[in-house]
């Protein structure tokens, strides 16, 4: 097989002022480069450093200078290159779950839930899928969405719980979480039910969102029940939950841009003073009872403001 010829992680100052300390010592020749504090390179590896705190080697010897050099001189851990052969459960064939929009005052809930095996978590090695919260742009998510669309192996499912259905499940429910667990729930039954996953997934992984863990559990369909569900804090640091933020998080984004195409009105994430003023727009141009469409109604500021367009 291949060596690997990228590595990408996070260093912290300290450990970087000992790599910069360790290059100069042993004859790397230093350049500059966009948006990096140092940037070297000796033979056929190079080494970049970036304000970020990202540390990228590359090259036909990446792979020898992280197993003799980076980790047991920098780090003191291995850290690179041996997830696998450290932890074999990161190779095992498992759907993730996660959402977007649960937060935001208008658009949909989305909720998608991707199956990975061995194969895609290989492909997917200099591919820089994380938790989508982590990624910087819109523009990005989409990037790595396509990514993770044509990889090979990935299977996946998206459930979009419009605004409309939205308030009126909450209306049935009383309950974001109960929305929550039924969304994940279908998107896994339909992942389960409508593709080939080969070899069978060894698990369900999904964020605890709820206090009580039987709320997901009660909700969880036929097919869902019979595959082993974890559900733990901070899951999107599993790569196929990772993946499911990323889909949910640009199937989120892409709704409210068809949003605003359809009412010729700007439609920002968050809940907080841009998006209240969005609706107040929207309920001007279309008329307080039509704020459903676009918002959640349960959220205060939604509320306030249609009280206030009423009088």
């Amino acid at each position: 097989m291949l060596k690997k010829t990228t590595y990408t992680f996070e260093l912290d100052a300290n450990k970087a002022a000992e790599l910069e300390s360790w290059l100069r010592s042993n004859g790397y020749d230093f350049s500059t480069a966009p948006h990096a504090k140092f940037a070297a390179q000796k033979g056929k590896v190079s080494v970049v450093f970036y304000e970020s705190g990202k540390l990228v080697v590359q090259g036909a010897e990446a792979s020898d200078f992280v197993e003799f050099v980076l980790e047991p001189v920098i780090l003191k851990e291995a850290r690179l290159g041996y997830e696998a052969f450290l932890n074999p459960e990161l190779m095992l064939p498992r759907i993730g779950v996660d959402e977007s929009g649960k937060g935001d005052l208008l658009g949909p809930l989305c909720v998608a839930a991707v199956y990975v095996n061995e194969s895609v978590i290989r492909a997917w090695e200099d591919a820089d899928i994380r938790d989508s919260k982590r990624v910087s742009s819109d523009q990005r998510v989409a990037e790595l969405a396509r990514v993770i669309r044509s990889t090979p192996g990935c299977k996946f499912n998206l459930v979009q719980i419009g605004n409309v259905a939205y308030n009126r499940l909450h209306g049935e429910m009383g309950n974001v979480n109960d929305i929550l667990a039924w969304g994940h729930a279908r998107a896994i039954e339909n992942l389960l039910e409508r593709s080939s996953l080969n070899p069978p997934p060894a698990r369900i992984i999904s964020d605890q969102f709820a206090s009580n863990k039987a709320t997901l559990g009660r909700a969880i369909m036929t097919l869902g029940r019979q595959v082993e569900l974890v559900q733990r804090h901070k899951a999107e640091s599993d790569l196929a939950v990772a993946a499911a933020s990323i889909l949910a998080r640009d199937a989120f984004v892409s709704a409210l841009r068809r949003m605003e195409k359809e009412y010729g009105l700007e439609f920002p994430k968050g809940a907080s003073g841009a998006s209240e003023e969005a609706l107040r727009k929207f309920v001007e141009k279309y008329g307080v009872e039509r704020a459903g469409e676009v918002a959640k109604m349960h959220f205060q500021n939604a509320r306030r403001i249609v009280a206030s367009a009423q009088g």
